[in-house]
């Protein structure tokens, strides 16, 4: 996936959080909407962390396309 692509991924889960925030906010969120936020903010650590990749192995000289999206608990684990 070029970095264009995953940007754009980002951007539309990004979009899809920002109307579930909103609808939560207002009242109107469901328990299948605060399900769907829990499952969006993993998804956009993924996605985040694979343009993360992407870039350091281009700065390294490395094929970015041999980055791979990782699992949540790989992603969800780091301490920063």
């Amino acid at each position: 996936m070029e970095d264009e692509k995953v940007i754009a991924k980002i951007n539309e889960l990004a979009h899809e959080e920002h109307q579930l925030f909103e609808r939560d906010a207002n009242g109107e969120g469901t328990d299948e909407d605060r399900e769907r936020l829990q499952r969006l903010k993993v998804t956009l650590d993924q996605v985040w962390d694979l343009l993360r990749q992407r870039r350091a192995r281009r700065a390294a000289g490395l094929d970015p396309d041999d980055a791979q999206m990782r699992d949540e608990k790989t992603v969800e684990g780091y301490t920063g």
